[in-house]
């Protein structure tokens, strides 16, 4: 899944977001509306760590919601 296809899900993705990052609030994540670069900076700013791994947890958190897509799917079949 790439990052611009989870953008456009991200209605969807926020609550999960929500849940990997509680220090964010709703709103501040509806605002951000599956930005990358401004999510980055949102973890940057909220959990004062650096932007690599920021970065790093914005991919794993991609990657995690691709495989609960393909899990989901699965169960669709």
């Amino acid at each position: 899944m790439n990052w611009n296809r989870l953008e456009g899900q991200w209605k969807q993705g926020r609550g999960k977001a929500m849940q990997r990052w509680g220090k964010l609030m709703n709103d501040e994540l509806a605002g951000i509306a599956g930005k990358y670069e401004e999510l980055v900076g949102k973890l940057q700013e909220r959990y004062g760590i650096a932007k690599e791994e920021s970065r790093q947890q914005v991919n794993e958190f991609k990657r995690t919601v691709a495989q609960l897509k393909k899990s989901n799917e699965k169960l669709m079949e």
